[in-house]
């Protein structure tokens, strides 16, 4: 695995929001998003219901799970890692938490700082 790939993990409270998710779902992915409103919210969606474009960027996997973000977004945060949580709330509108009062939360840190959490 190339070091693009080692930059996202996730806590064991997304992983089990995840695990619930595929369980109804099927194989999903994840996107981070970069808009206004969603923007600490990965999006989550079936595998082949979100076309990825040419300059996404792979950052790892969670749960199986393809977590992908934005070129212009990887490069403005290219020296940080990003841990996936979940918080109470509702989650982006298409994304797949959405409807469970639990949502996935993006939070970053410096890749030398971060903290080990299950993948």
């Amino acid at each position: 695995m190339s070091d693009a790939e080692n930059r996202v993990s996730a806590t064991p409270e997304a992983l089990a929001l995840l695990a619930e998710i595929q369980a109804e779902h099927g194989p999903v992915l994840f996107h981070q998003s970069g808009g206004c409103c969603d923007g600490s919210s990965p999006m989550c969606y079936p595998q082949g219901d979100f076309i990825l474009g040419d300059r996404d960027v792979l950052l790892g996997r969670i749960g199986g799970a393809p977590f992908y973000i934005g070129a212009a977004q990887f490069e403005a945060w290219r020296h940080t890692g990003l841990v996936i949580d979940v918080v109470p709330g509702r989650g982006g509108m298409f994304s797949l938490d959405n409807g469970r009062e639990r949502r996935f939360h993006t939070r970053s840190c410096l890749l030398a700082a971060r903290p080990p959490a299950a993948s």
